[in-house]
């Protein structure tokens, strides 16, 4: 497991090596966050494409105002802000454009099953039907309440962190971790976990949050 007080240490290291004008150190930092500010950005926006230009706008938009980080924040909430803030406008505007709000063949989805499924095509059609159902009740939140749940359940930020992302206080993260699980849990609560393997760290955390059963 990484420690977090190391890996903010490196963080800041790699931020002041960059500001000096070390190429290099910036790039360290984009190999370090890529993957979960693309998570972040698929899970908010729903849409692979969208993630995929979330993400690269996130890190350009950070090194060209990396002079102006003055290190209050660590950066990986900083960068995590971006991200949230441009996919949560990306689906504003999808949706007052009409457009549908996810990919036709939802990525997460697929995603997760290529992981769990083990190329098993009936316990890949029970996956799918289940995590459609969880996704959907995630996507019925309220904007800010399922960028909680995804930055907490499926991201694994602290409430002190999640707070700082979202500029709230903890108590209102803890709020909305409750409210969550409540509704939640009455989307998706006469779904039975019919797998017997392990399912995706994320998946399995956000049904954790949702109350829901653990797979036998």
């Amino acid at each position: 497991m990484i420690d977090p007080r190391r890996e903010a240490a490196t963080a800041a290291w790699l931020v002041d090596r960059a500001k000096a004008g070390d190429g290099r150190a910036f790039d360290e930092l984009v190999r370090r966050y890529r993957k979960r500010i693309f998570a972040l950005a698929l899970h908010l926006s729903g849409s692979e494409h969208d993630a995929d230009d979330i993400t690269q706008d996130v890190f350009l938009r950070a090194y060209r105002a990396l002079d102006r980080f003055e290190g209050r924040s660590e950066f990986f909430t900083w960068v995590y802000r971006l991200a949230v803030n441009s996919a949560l406008d990306a689906r504003r505007k999808r949706a007052r454009r009409s457009e549908s709000s996810i990919d036709e063949v939802d990525p997460r989805i697929e995603r997760a099953i290529e992981v769990d499924a083990g190329g098993d095509p009936r316990r890949a059609a029970e996956l799918r039907q289940t995590y459609a159902r969880v996704l959907r009740a995630l996507d019925a939140l309220p904007p800010e309440m399922r960028t909680t749940v995804v930055l907490v359940a499926l991201q694994g930020l602290s409430n002190a962190e999640a707070a700082v992302v979202q500029k709230c206080s903890r108590g209102t993260i803890a709020w909305r971790m409750h409210e969550a699980r409540k509704r939640l849990l009455e989307a998706t609560a006469p779904t039975r976990m019919p797998w017997g393997k392990a399912m995706s760290a994320h998946l399995e955390n956000l049904l954790a949050e949702a109350g829901l059963p653990e797979p036998i």
